[in-house]
């Protein structure tokens, strides 16, 4: 997802990992989601991706991350991706998550692997039930639906999806401060020491959300018809921001693109 920032971050990969390479006892056979409870108290996965720009259609994964997490907070799945986008990152991209051009070529797996990797896992997390949280979510899968479209792929259909971005413009209207995922997890002591790598960022947002349900019983719905309101929520927050930017900017023209989670 995109984010800004003033430090460099560390790298967060120094070799591709596979995505076998996860914790023991991350069997999806073994998990077992009750699509009629509340999804704080069901397992769930969260996805993050670092890029190399802010243009969702046009920008390409550098780092990705996908962990499945228990309803205590455990880990209980984890894979990891460093890519060779094969593109040059931008310098401002590079100084967010700290991946270099170079770094990425001599250690990223090749592009149409990872992205190959990532859309058959979430495809098998989507198929079981397991709703993936991901912080501003059309961000992250509207890039991943570009980049399976750019290897010729077919990218399953997002659902369940959870966003603690349009869960907080939703619950907190008014709100004096950024909805970075950075300032949020700030403000709700959330420790995110190594912001901008995605699993950091990953793990964050579980904790954002976990906190916003804690504080607002109407999230506390199951998966699927929290998808449900999401869609209609982020619909109309982009209408407002739409009619307010057209205000401000006296420019009837300007659109906000309301569709969720991946842009239309």
């Amino acid at each position: 997802m995109p984010h800004q920032t003033e430090a460099h971050q560390p790298a967060l990969f120094d070799t591709p990992v596979s995505p076998q390479a996860q914790p023991a006892g991350a069997d999806l056979d073994a998990i077992r989601v009750d699509p009629s409870a509340p999804w704080p108290d069901q397992p769930l996965a969260t996805f993050d991706l670092e890029t190399t720009g802010r243009d969702a259609t046009q920008c390409r994964i550098v780092t990705a991350s996908l962990l499945v997490v228990g309803p205590d907070g455990a880990v209980i799945g984890q894979w990891e991706w460093l890519a060779d986008p094969g593109v040059q990152i931008p310098e401002g991209a590079a100084a967010i998550h700290g991946i270099t051009t170079e770094h990425a070529r001599a250690h990223g797996a090749p592009a149409a692997q990872v992205v190959t990797e990532i859309v058959g896992i979430i495809g098998d997390l989507f198929a079981r039930g397991i709703p993936v949280l991901a912080f501003n979510a059309s961000y992250d899968f509207t890039v991943l639906a570009s980049e399976a479209a750019r290897h010729s792929l077919r990218c399953p259909e997002p659902r369940p999806v959870l966003d603690p971005y349009v869960m907080h413009k939703q619950v907190r209207e008014r709100w004096r401060g950024k909805r970075t995922l950075v300032a949020l997890s700030e403000a709700y002591g959330i420790d995110l020491e190594s912001a901008h790598t995605s699993a950091a960022d990953a793990m964050a947002a579980v904790h954002l959300a976990q906190a916003l349900a804690a504080e607002h019983q109407e999230l506390r719905l199951p998966a699927a018809r929290l998808h449900e309101a999401q869609i209609e929520w982020a619909r109309a927050q982009a209408l407002s921001f739409q009619g307010y930017l057209r205000g401000v900017k006296n420019d009837p023209s300007i659109t906000i693109d309301g569709s969720w989670p991946v842009h239309a």
